[in-house]
Parts: structure tokens; sequence; C-alpha cells
């Protein structure tokens, strides 16, 4: 059985940093896409960053326009962990944060398209 689980959130002050965790277990992730979405209250789950590896053309990543350098996606294979970095946090970075992983090796902002989500965990950024 797929497991995902996120870890590191918390309350960090406007402009600080704080860096996600994902553990994924139950298969190898190799060469699956993984994703990082959030939803902030009464908001749609929103796209935020995306990694691929695959033998043949090694780790690429992807992020969303409001992300961009300030958000590092990263992932170890071989323990099956995901990261997402966070600096230069803005109050509206605040939201439940989601780690993904999908059965494709392309990375995906459609949030349906990824087949194993965990718990989801709460950033929150005060001003």
């Amino acid at each position: 059985q797929v497991q995902v689980v996120e870890s590191g959130g918390g309350l960090v002050q406007a402009g600080g940093s704080l860096r996600l965790s994902c553990a994924a277990s139950g298969r190898t992730f190799g060469n699956y896409a993984m994703g990082w979405f959030r939803q902030a209250p009464g908001k749609e789950r929103e796209f935020v960053a995306g990694s691929t590896w695959s033998e043949w053309s090694g780790v690429n990543t992807y992020y969303a326009d409001f992300v961009k350098g300030r958000f590092t996606i990263s992932r170890d294979n071989a323990k099956n962990t995901f990261f997402l970095q966070m600096n230069s946090l803005k109050p509206e970075d605040t939201a439940l944060y989601y780690c993904a992983v999908r059965s494709d090796h392309r990375v995906s902002e459609i949030s349906r398209e990824y087949d194993y989500w965990g718990q989801g965990t709460q950033v929150t950024v005060s001003s």
C-alpha cells in the first residue's frame, strides 16, 4: 500500500523560510513524477512545483510563476523522499501544502492526474 506523508509545515514570519518533506513508501518512485500543491481556504488546489527523474534526462523541475526564485524542489530517490525549500515566504503563501506522486514520469499541473496524496501540512505566514 502506497503511503505519502508530508511534514515540516508551521508558522513563520513574512520573509522567513520553511522546508517541507514528503516521504513516500510502498513502492519505488524513482521514475515517477511528484508534485507539490497547495490549497488556501476558499480557493482551489493549485500546483506549486513538480519534479521528474529519469535515467536518460536526470532531474527536471517545474515551478508555478508565483514561486519561481523563492521555492526549490528536490528529491532523494534512494530514500523516496521529496523536499520543498520555501524562502522569502509571503502571507499569500499561507495554505495547506500537499505532496502528490503520479504514476507517470511527466509532471502535470492538474491535481486529478496524481495517484497518491499525503494528508497535507499547514504553512502559515504572518505579516
